[in-house]
């Protein structure tokens, strides 16, 4: 009985011999590192531009109103903020003098339309009386002299009646003028819109800006009804921006939203703000109604969509690092570098042609510099 006695206490042994082997290499193997992946998969990829610099959002129309002429300001019928009707009076100049010569004119209107009619039927019955003499001389009892004294009065009176309607017409010209100049007293919208800035006070004069010498205008007025993005973009890309392109606009004061767009204008010249920065405006329709109010002026990015690959095999952009390989974290937990084929790309996803393979798990975050192909690794838990 002693023999198996001694075998089964050396099997103990070499089982706690193992055991301690065992955990010795455990404790003196390298840990795997946590590590940040990605699981490819296929979906879209876009090729894309985006404005260098905050783009604007600008209204179609925008005027910055002024009076035709100076003068003191003696009626504001609007007010900062309020919406106005195409044709409304925004302020009006003292204009007396101007309303007294319009009253002048219509009097002297109406004077020489009475004594036009009045003339005018002079003439008439002048031209009966020489058709009368006419007859009465065929027939003997009028002399020749009689009749030409008669045609003579005739073409008098009528001649007499042409001028008179010639003062008329010069009266109503007369009235033209006092009401074009009533009219350059009075600022009216040349557009429905919204006032976005009134500069002045009853009382105080206006005047029109000079040639040369820029002036706060009157009134300010904003169509909002109609807005684009004017949007700064590098002049390296602008050779590949084509009127029509979609686009998607974001909004700083909006975050979380996109609107899709629609490039409506390219500028036919390059901008130089500095030396080393040389930009091509480019204009972007918003394509679908506004979904909640937007102000004039909010800074903007668009982001112009020049090609786009609809389900095809993709990667995030920062997987790749500046060598363009990627690292793959294997079934064994190893981590392997791979250098694949790509093609279009953006700043969030690449499209693989080769190399890669759906449901490869590639490192996208490279904080840590013992990441490195050859090194044990474990993803990171999902973040909550």
């Amino acid at each position: 009985m002693a023999f198996p006695t001694i075998r089964l206490r050396y099997l103990v042994l070499l089982v706690v011999v193992a055991g301690l082997a065992y955990a010795g290499w455990q404790a003196t193997r390298p840990k795997p590192l946590q590590v940040e992946v990605a699981t490819l998969a296929r979906g879209p990829v876009e090729a894309t531009v985006v404005n260098t610099r905050a783009g604007t959002v600008t209204a179609c129309r925008r005027a910055k109103l002024a009076p035709a002429a100076g003068g003191q300001i003696v009626k504001l019928f609007v007010k900062e903020g309020e919406r106005v009707k195409g044709g409304q009076p925004l302020l009006e100049l003292w204009n007396r003098d101007l309303a007294a010569q319009r009253e002048l004119a219509q009097r002297q209107l109406t004077t020489s339309e009475e004594r036009r009619r009045e003339a005018c039927i002079l003439a008439e019955n002048a031209r009966r009386d020489a058709a009368r003499d006419e007859t009465l001389a065929a027939q003997g009892f009028v002399s020749p002299q009689r009749v030409d004294d008669s045609r003579a009065n005739a073409r008098a009176r009528q001649a007499n009646c042409d001028a008179l309607a010639a003062d008329v017409k010069r009266a109503q010209a007369q009235i033209d003028v006092t009401r074009a100049g009533l009219e350059r007293t009075v600022l009216a919208a040349p557009f429905a819109g919204i006032v976005a800035r009134v500069t002045g006070e009853v009382g105080e004069y206006a005047t029109p800006s000079p040639p040369g010498i820029p002036t706060p205008p009157a009134v300010d007025l904003i169509d909002d009804s109609c807005l684009y993005v004017t949007a700064p973009m590098d002049e390296v890309d602008a050779p590949r921006l084509k009127p029509g392109m979609p686009a998607r606009i974001t909004l700083d004061a909006l975050p979380g939203q996109s609107f899709p767009g629609r490039v409506r204008r390219i500028a036919p010249y390059v901008t130089e703000v500095e030396k080393q920065a040389r930009t091509v405006d480019v204009e972007v329709d918003f394509a679908e109604p506004e979904r909640q109010p937007m102000l004039v002026g909010y800074s903007a990015d668009a982001e112009i969509i020049v090609d786009r690959r609809d389900d095809v095999l993709r990667l995030p952009t920062q997987a790749i690092r500046q060598d363009g390989s990627v690292l793959v974290l294997g079934a064994d937990g190893v981590l392997a570098g791979r250098t694949p084929k790509t093609g279009l790309a953006n700043w969030a996803y690449t499209e693989v042609l080769d190399g890669l393979a759906a449901g490869d798990r590639v490192v996208t975050a490279f904080d840590d510099e013992a990441i490195a192909a050859g090194a044990p690794a474990v993803p990171k838990p999902a973040r909550p």
